[in-house]
């Protein structure tokens, strides 16, 4: 799968309302803050983050609730799949194993399930979705940071 069939996959979700961006805006210091304590207590986090990177996976959670409050505000598609390609990159590059995304991102869905109104939801877990459901493209497309065209720019 290419980017551009991400982008164009991505762009067949339904932007979320107002309404939900605001909702998530405001529960998601404590859902990324959640969300650290249960990763720090998993038994296999050195597996997934490789050593000594808990500062930066922890990091990672907190710049993730503040893209997606702004992704939520106003949802685009490049944004997303752009930004998934590049943090894959940045953080497979620091030891991140490809395990991680699943493993976060399915905490992240239960967190948003069991904390935001059945509507904010609702019009969120598409996004997050879609992130679990492409992550080998994901994967692939990121695999090779000398093939800059897979992140929309012009190879050097």
């Amino acid at each position: 799968m290419t980017r551009q069939e991400l982008i164009e996959r991505a762009g067949r979700i339904t932007a979320p309302s107002p309404e939900t961006a605001r909702e998530f805006e405001a529960a998601a210091p404590a859902l990324a803050a959640e969300l650290n304590r249960i990763m720090a207590a998993r038994p296999d986090l050195t597996a997934l983050i490789g050593p000594d990177n808990t500062a930066m996976m922890e990091d990672n959670h907190r710049n993730h609730a503040r893209f997606m409050t702004s992704l939520l505000w106003l949802y685009d598609p490049q944004i997303l799949v752009d930004t998934v390609l590049w943090v894959f990159q940045a953080y497979r590059a620091h030891g991140f194993r490809l395990t991680y995304w699943p493993a976060q991102l399915d905490i992240w869905m239960q967190l948003l399930e069991e904390r935001l109104s059945q509507k904010a939801y609702a019009e969120i877990s598409p996004i997050y979705l879609f992130m679990i459901i492409h992550q080998p493209a994901f994967a692939n497309l990121s695999e090779n940071p000398s093939k800059k065209s897979c992140l929309g720019l012009s190879p050097s």
